[in-house]
């Protein structure tokens, strides 16, 4: 299974989570939208934990790119606050719920069908935030997603991110379930390696999204590499159930706030010759 096919497994695979109402794919509240409107709301990057607020630079017309963050949620609140809010998801039923709530509610919004490793439909410098929930766990290679969001930020500009700490994938989820934390995988890992398992394949072939677990030097030194400082960071995990025994025990997802600087590389290129 090539990149290409993994987009489109991955694309029916969201379009199937809306018609079956997942979590992530809910739009939010007319009275949600309304306090936003007022300057009252908040997002999450990672399941539970909303995003702090001294992390928001003022939205009052702020260009910012929600990216691989359709579900008609995060977008919507973002644009109600006053941003200029363009959002960029790999499933159309995704970007559905937020042209719903968009219509229903009477906001300015964009809507593009991409993926969230190809901005080349924007021009550099073109946004001054990006939202990037825990999404970029459904690419094989995220270092080009932290490219890409570099390269489409102004200077100065923010990149608020949530991603999966690749512990959660040394467990296989039949067995976490279960309760058994026996070690399964090493990291990076990606469920085309195992596909031939009997719990992924099923997976899989019941439509569910393909997954990835990416180093936490890919995730956190990636951004550094790109070009960005991280001024924010935090924790998270699921709500404690029999479901996610991992939770009783530590934090399985990480925030992150970062600034996109002068191209540093491109100085430290010029010395170096």
């Amino acid at each position: 299974m090539n990149e290409a096919d993994v987009l489109e497994h991955n694309r029916r695979a969201w379009d199937k989570l809306v018609d079956s109402g997942d979590r992530w794919t809910r739009p939010i509240s007319e009275s949600a939208i309304e306090k936003a409107r007022a300057g009252e709301f908040a997002i999450v990057l990672t399941p539970t934990k909303p995003v702090p607020a001294e992390w928001f630079p003022p939205l009052s017309g702020t260009a910012t790119l929600c990216l691989a963050a359709a579900g008609g949620q995060q977008a919507p609140l973002l644009a109600a606050a006053g941003a200029d809010v363009t959002v960029l998801d790999n499933s159309p039923r995704q970007l559905d719920q937020d042209r719903y709530v968009a219509e229903r509610d009477g906001l300015e919004m964009k809507f593009v069908q991409g993926e969230m490793a190809d901005l080349s439909r924007f021009s550099d410098q073109s946004f001054d935030l990006i939202v990037h929930p825990c999404s970029n766990l459904f690419v094989a290679n995220v270092i080009p997603v932290w490219n890409e969001c570099y390269r489409v930020l102004r200077r100065g500009g923010v990149l608020m991110a949530g991603f999966t700490n690749p512990i959660r994938y040394v467990f296989d989820d039949e067995r976490k379930e279960n309760g058994n934390l026996e070690v399964r995988y090493s990291i990076p890992y990606s469920d085309l390696d195992h596909r031939h398992e009997p719990h992924i394949q099923s997976a899989i072939e019941s439509g569910a999204p393909l997954e990835f677990g990416h180093t936490l030097e890919d995730q956190i030194g990636g951004q550094l590499a790109a070009g960005f400082l991280l001024t924010g960071f935090y924790e998270d995990r699921f709500p404690i159930s029999d479901q996610d025994p991992l939770s009783r025990f530590l934090d399985t997802f990480i925030a992150t706030r970062a600034i996109r600087i002068p191209d540093t590389r491109a100085r430290r290129r010029a010395t170096c010759g």
